[in-house]
Formats: structure tokens, C-alpha cells, sequence
């Protein structure tokens, strides 16, 4: 699900991909669902890891900033690699990925994916 259509949008990160390149960003999003949290069992979508994702429009390089559920996730090189080339592959264009320090907590996650662990 697309941050923008979130419930809660205090907790909602909005792509800047999506007011800039909106014929591109469901193609992202759609990539990105295929990124796991291997102990979570949940993509990185769903748990509102992506935060942002930008297009620099002088170099026409993309960006994705992400935050991991904990500071010390021993998943986080995976998933970051992961995203940034799922999104290179999606966009066609060289991407870099950013680990931003944003405390995640479980209001991040899409509507409806805290039932999954029995949560809401």
C-alpha cells in the first residue's frame, strides 16, 4: 500500500517520488514488496521501512531512505541492499540507499498488518 493512502498520516512517510514521478512510483512500490524482513516474515512495505524516495533531477539518480524495526537489526545490510536494487532495477536509473535514524514503531506498518502478529 502506498504511504499516501495510510491511515495515519502523522506516521506516514510520503515519497517524494510520487508528486515528482507518478507514472514510476507504483512500479517502485510494487519492486519493493518483494523485499522480506526474513525474521518478520513481512515486506519492507508493509512495516513502513521506506521513508522517502527521491530522484535527484540534475544527476537522475534515485534515492531511498529506510529505517530498520530495531537500531541493531542484523538483517539491515541485507535489507538495504536489497531495496536499493530492487529500486535500480524498477526505475532503470542508479540508486543509493540511506539508513535514516527514525525510531520505527509499529504504527508504521500498513493498515491491517498488525493482525499478523496478533497486535490490533
Amino acid at each position: 500500500m502506498s504511504p499516501l493512502k495510510a491511515e495515519k498520516p502523522e506516521k506516514t512517510a510520503v515519497w517524494d517520488i510520487e508528486a515528482s514521478h507518478p507514472d514510476i512510483a507504483e512500479k517502485v512500490e510494487i519492486s519493493l514488496k518483494n523485499v522480506m524482513d526474513p525474521e518478520i516474515g513481512m515486506n519492507i512495505i508493509e512495516l513502513g521501512l521506506v521513508r522517502n524516495i527521491t530522484i535527484d533531477p540534475e544527476s537522475d539518480k534515485a534515492n531511498v531512505l529506510m529505517i530498520m524495526t530495531t537500531p541493531f537489526c542484523p538483517y539491515a545490510p541485507v535489507l538495504l541492499e536489497a531495496a536499493r536494487s530492487g529500486t535500480e532495477e524498477a526505475l532503470g536509473k542508479e540508486t543509493t540507499i540511506e539508513m535514516g535514524m527514525e525510531m520505527w514503531d509499529l504504527s508504521y506498518m500498513a493498515e491491517g498488518m498488525g493482525g499478523d502478529w496478533g497486535l490490533f
